[in-house]
């Protein structure tokens, strides 16, 4: 189908499922495996929806619907220049996160003492932005951005995913680390309930695929509005230095044309770095692009091109994490 016909339907009458995926019914097998072995008779309930997670009356996950389907993928890619989940070991990582989720609402395991003195309270509410320590070593590595400092529950999410993943070796990974102490518990509490059956059984599926009546357009017209920038700061004296030609300068080059050949591979990197969605920061960038733009900004002929992408990107960072700060960024929990 074209983009535009595609758009044009309803999230409920794509012909999509997890078990029509033979891709994403695998994936969902190598978690229940995992957790088989880990000796927990939790299955999870899952289903497609519009995004990942896991809602807290019973056990279950959500999973995005584009991971149904290589065409809905490619489509999510070209509206929010990214597929979360969408590689093997990224959708895994998520899996275990959310089934992290699933195992603390299933074995009710925040009403333990013992489990809000590691985690703290899991009421709190979440906030909309957080400002993630990069530096703490009280939490584990798992999701960016330092996903285990958003919140308590997110925090044993995280935790309870290193202590799942085969081959994770968590306890060399994390020695000296204050988040050894909570991997151990869980180690400790996991081995409690091995072989239980879970005191919360599934219920039906939240916000499932067949419910959602809104086309595919208004979904991503929602969700690129969530994630955009309204009013970024693009640092104008901070690009004035980074394109320094004057605009006479003999051999010089323009510093829009080099931002735009660089944004694929500059928006990945600074994902990766700080865990936010590539829509988001893409705003940010063209911006940048903007700016250069209005101001005429060029490149010295003599300029090392690829220390200036590093540059670029790390740019590109410190203005994400100060949007962080400011409560711009928005995580998604």
């Amino acid at each position: 189908m074209a983009d535009d016909a595609l758009l044009a339907m309803r999230l409920r009458d794509l012909p999509v499922s997890v078990d029509a995926s033979p891709e994403l019914s695998a994936r969902v097998q190598a978690l229940y495996d995992e957790l088989a072995d880990a000796g927990l008779l939790l299955r999870p309930k899952v289903w497609l929806s519009d995004e990942w997670f896991s809602p807290d009356a019973y056990p279950g996950i959500a999973i995005p619907f584009y991971l149904a389907h290589p065409r809905l993928k490619r489509l999510e890619r070209k509206m929010m220049l990214e597929a979360e989940g969408g590689s093997r070991a990224e959708c895994m990582k998520i899996l275990r996160h959310e089934a992290g989720h699933a195992v603390q609402t299933a074995f009710r395991l925040h009403r333990r003492k013992a489990w809000r003195e590691h985690f703290g309270d899991p009421s709190l509410p979440y906030p909309e932005s957080y400002t993630p320590r990069p530096y703490s070593r009280r939490y584990v590595l798992h999701i960016d951005p330092h996903y285990a400092q958003a919140h308590p529950a997110e925090d044993f999410a995280e935790t309870f995913a290193v202590w799942l993943t085969p081959g994770s070796r968590w306890r060399t990974r994390y020695k000296g680390w204050g988040a050894l102490r909570k991997l151990e518990y869980v180690d400790a509490l996991m081995g409690e309930i091995a072989g239980r059956r879970p005191a919360v059984r599934p219920g039906p599926a939240v916000a499932p695929l067949r419910s959602l009546a809104y086309t595919l357009a208004e979904h991503y017209r929602h969700r690129q509005s969530y994630y955009g920038i309204e009013q970024p700061d693009v640092y104008t004296r901070d690009l004035r230095r980074l394109f320094r030609a004057g605009p006479d300068e003999p051999g010089s080059s323009s510093a829009p044309a080099f931002l735009r050949a660089a944004r694929r591979d500059i928006l990945r990197t600074v994902a990766r770095w700080t865990g936010q969605y590539q829509y988001t920061l893409n705003d940010m960038y063209q911006q940048l692009i903007d700016r250069c733009a209005e101001h005429a900004l060029r490149i010295p002929a003599d300029e090392d091109r690829e220390k200036l992408r590093r540059e670029i990107a790390v740019f590109l960072t410190v203005m994400a994490m100060n949007e962080v700060r400011d409560g711009g960024l928005r995580i998604v929990l």
